[in-house]
């Protein structure tokens, strides 16, 4: 039989499916939309959505298929499956949901997160799962008590398709810090005794997934696995399914970001930038997270809660008015022709600055979204330094962080691999990210499949590894060949966006105090 590798993968905005061959080349793919919903407080996603959004998507991938063989899919050579990282979905025993899920989005626990990164002496974001648990805790609801397991959306779409609770190295070290292959001992010693302070009768390890690193071996689709994925019949069980990544664990893989001294940044509903380092980080950094590579290696990882939402909404805008001039535009032919313009802004945007903000921004201490733009009289407010600007205003926080572990820690990638939605206009994003970072960026021709082909070839690593580590195996049998884009800073764009930046971080105070 051909080699076939299925990833999927449930971003924010999208559930996308891929189907790779032999030579670990995309042939098939199908997708669903959705949108998370800010209900009773928080941001979610309602579990029916989600399987009414895989077997969508997989159904499309299938007809795709078919459509380009002739021949139905029944079975493929491996498995996997990703989604958002993070956040917290809590179940009983009876694996009966106790309390809505709740996304990456949210940034409610800023005081689990405080509490614990001062006692464990290391950084625990407000969207890591521990940090959720402990505000419930903090909080007294009444859910804690009846916990059986926590876990992420990767993990609880991984336990319905195979029976086995557990989750990628990567995905692990986003819920609880991880060590030598599994949850730190230290660490989870000094949360059970907060818990058993607090009155609670828990053992966070009883709580959370088993840590599988990558090429692990033993899941494997269940009959009722096959028919949650594809109601029809047509898929078989029994094909082996690799343990859940997030998406910072694909995003790394689907860069060929996984050995010391890469780097990756990923930009869709949210963005991050990814640095695989050769030794720990010397302090702790409110900025920077602390994330293992899917084989286990330490990543400095910096993480903005938001991303394209608010391009997508001026985008629309536009798209309105021009419907209203009676010109119907094609939305991806309306989204060239705005971010080509950009190639005529000022290389600062001409004063003008825009926040993103749809959502908290942690890393510039923003609490509470609101999205702004603000410009100085002297500015030229024109479409192509609006857009510009929006766009650099999605790189902002990162940049941010980056620069601060650059200053602290002397982390400075010769590279960056670029990837994800904003970076299928070419070269305009692309050029923009390399001057804020100094750093020349490039982008591969499937770096547009993001993390549902990065899963794909975790699932393709798994059984066709052959002991090679990880990286070389990405670098000798899936890379080698891959068609490469890079664009380098040049000196004008670097000093426009230490301007804009320099805007950016006047500004910041005027968006915290409108939410005050």
């Amino acid at each position: 039989m051909e080699g076939l590798f299925l990833g999927m993968e449930l971003g924010s905005t999208r559930i996308k499916s891929v189907l790779l061959d032999e030579n670990y080349k995309v042939i098939a793919s199908g997708g669903y939309n959705w949108e998370n919903r800010f209900e009773n407080g928080y941001f979610t996603y309602p579990l029916r959505q989600v399987k009414e959004g895989l077997q969508s998507s997989y159904a499309a991938l299938a007809r795709d298929y078919f459509d380009k063989t002739g021949k139905k899919l029944k079975r493929a050579d491996a498995i996997g499956v990703s989604a958002m990282m993070h956040g917290y979905l809590v179940f009983d025993k009876d694996l009966e949901l106790l309390t809505p899920f709740r996304t990456w989005r949210n940034a409610k626990s800023k005081q689990a997160s405080d509490e614990l990164t001062r006692r464990f002496n290391f950084h625990i974001p407000q969207r890591w799962s521990v940090s959720n648990l402990y505000q419930s805790m903090l909080d007294g609801e009444e859910h804690v008590s009846k916990i059986a397991y926590l876990t992420t959306l990767s993990g609880y779409i991984h336990m319905l398709l195979t029976g086995k609770n557990e989750v990628g190295m990567c995905e692990a070290s986003g819920m609880f810090p991880v060590s030598d292959g599994c949850y730190d001992k230290e660490m989870t010693a000094e949360f059970d005794g907060i818990a058993a302070s607090m009155g609670y009768k828990l053992r966070i390890k009883d709580l959370l997934p088993a840590v599988r690193p990558a090429g692990h071996k033993g899941a494997y689709l269940t009959e009722a696995g096959a028919r949650f994925l594809d109601p029809s019949g047509t898929l078989e069980a029994g094909v082996p399914v690799c343990a859940p990544e997030g998406d910072a664990g694909t995003g790394m893989v689907a860069t060929n970001s996984v050995k010391a001294g890469t780097g990756n940044i990923s930009a869709g509903t949210s963005v991050f930038a990814q640095l695989v380092t050769d030794k720990p980080l010397s302090r702790v950094y409110r900025e920077a997270d602390v994330l293992k590579t899917p084989d286990g290696l330490d990543v400095a990882l910096i993480h903005s809660n938001n991303g394209c939402s608010e391009i997508d909404r001026w985008v629309s805008l536009f798209s309105e008015f021009a419907d209203m001039c009676g010109v119907k535009l094609d939305k991806t032919e309306l989204y060239g022709k705005l971010y080509n313009n950009t190639k005529n802004a000022e290389a600062d945007c001409g004063g003008v600055t825009s926040y993103n903000c749809l959502s908290a921004e942690p890393i510039v201490n923003i609490e509470n979204g609101f999205p702004l733009v603000y410009r100085g009289f002297e500015g030229e407010l024109n479409l192509a330094n609006l857009f510009r600007s929006q766009i650099s205003s999605v790189f902002a926080p990162v940049v941010y962080g980056m620069r601060i572990l650059e200053e602290n820690e002397g982390i400075r990638p010769g590279m960056i691999f670029a990837h994800g939605g904003l970076f299928k206009i070419p070269g305009v994003a692309q050029k923009i990210l390399a001057d804020a970072l100094d750093t020349p960026v490039s982008v591969m021709t499937s770096a547009a499949e993001g993390g549902a082909y990065g899963m794909a070839l975790l699932a393709a690593y798994m059984t066709d590894g052959g002991g090679l580590p990880l990286s070389e195996w990405l670098d000798k049998r899936v890379f080698s060949k891959e068609k490469i884009t890079t664009l380098y800073p040049d000196e004008k764009g670097v000093s426009g966006y230490r301007k804009y930046m320099e805007n950016y971080e006047k500004g910041l105070s005027a968006v915290k105090a409108i939410r005050r």
